[in-house]
């Protein structure tokens, strides 16, 4: 099925002149003496997939609780769809959707029942909620489950659940904070179809996530946050054109000798050529021809333990700015 066709979901891309929806200058988020989100400026345009890339505490939740008008702004501007959520937060607030970290669906209730109820806090009337509904349970994939319970569900349909009930509104931003986490990759997969049939039919998403595949598939453009700062923001493939190398080879060495190898690879190697990354279990090479780099190295008698090569991702972009892992 294609996604929902409701006046919401129109290619809002295509519409000549459209503003940016959400536009921050200076956006900090203070609790107490820590300093979660610090000074950042970004705008999201309409229909855009809009990410923020990063590790656990770089400050993504923070920033997107302050969009989703839940948590007041402590310094610098932030306006949502022309608004200011300081003084017209529930205004703002009814035309967003939000997906959480965490589900937060009714787990007694049926799949049904916790969209109508959903709808009806929004005071959407029982004859627009009824055809509203089914389409939505279609678009979430749970045709056969709408009157089963939620509790027995698995995490990937709960995921989806959440995901059609935040559209029960017809939302003109969906913000979606670490929609995939902890789920199996096959469910990721099937979440991935539906928001990616949200964007193409128009609707502009705005998304945190650490997974760096997660960004590559979804976000138009992204921006990549560590201790509350934006270190770097474009499109994926500009990002890793800018901060890494066209391949990666990964070389594992006997353990302890890492750091000795890299040493020794450093040595061989012109430093305009090749960049290294030395990670507690391997050894990260960064060059145009990873083959070739790797076949060099063994041809001076430096012989990996494993070796393999691959393109760079967003992971390798992240390491390159912060000088750690995403998943640190």
């Amino acid at each position: 099925m294609s996604a929902p066709t409701t006046s919401s979901l129109t290619d809002a891309r295509s519409q000549p002149g459209a503003d940016a929806l959400i536009s921050a200058q200076g956006l900090t988020k203070r609790f107490g003496d820590f300093t979660a989100v610090d000074g950042i400026d970004f705008v999201v345009q309409r229909g855009e997939a809009f990410g923020f890339l990063g590790p656990n505490g770089a400050g993504k939740s923070s920033t997107m609780r302050m969009i989703g008008c839940v948590a007041p702004v402590t310094s610098g501007t932030l306006r949502i769809l022309g608004m200011d959520p300081a003084t017209q937060g529930p205004t703002i607030r009814g035309r967003l959707g939000v997906v959480p970290q965490e589900d937060t669906l009714d787990l007694e209730l049926t799949v049904r029942e916790n969209l109508y109820i959903y709808g009806r806090y929004f005071g959407m009337s029982r004859s627009v909620l009824r055809p509203k509904v089914d389409e939505l349970i279609e678009f979430a994939q749970l045709t056969e489950r709408a009157n089963a319970k939620v509790e027995p569900l698995s995490g990937g349909m709960k995921r989806r659940l959440t995901i059609a009930r935040s559209l029960i509104n017809d939302p003109e931003i969906l913000l979606l904070d670490e929609p995939t986490t902890g789920l199996d990759p096959q469910a990721r997969h099937v979440l991935w179809d539906r928001l990616y049939r949200l964007k193409q039919a128009g609707v502009t998403l705005v998304l945190t996530t650490h997974y760096m595949d997660e960004a590559e598939q979804l976000c138009d453009r992204l921006v990549v946050m560590d201790g509350g700062k934006i270190v770097a923001e474009g499109s994926p493939m500009q990002l890793i054109a800018e901060h890494s190398s066209r391949e990666v080879a990964e070389l594992r060495f006997a353990t302890g000798s890492n750091a000795a190898a890299a040493a020794d690879i450093t040595a061989m190697m012109s430093a305009t050529e090749s960049r290294i990354e030395v990670l507690p279990d391997r050894v990260l090479l960064y060059v145009s021809d990873g083959e070739a780099a790797v076949m060099h190295i063994r041809e001076h008698g430096l012989i990996p333990v494993s070796s393999l090569v691959r393109r760079s991702t967003l992971e390798d972009v992240f390491l390159r700015l912060t000088g750690r892992s995403l998943i640190d």
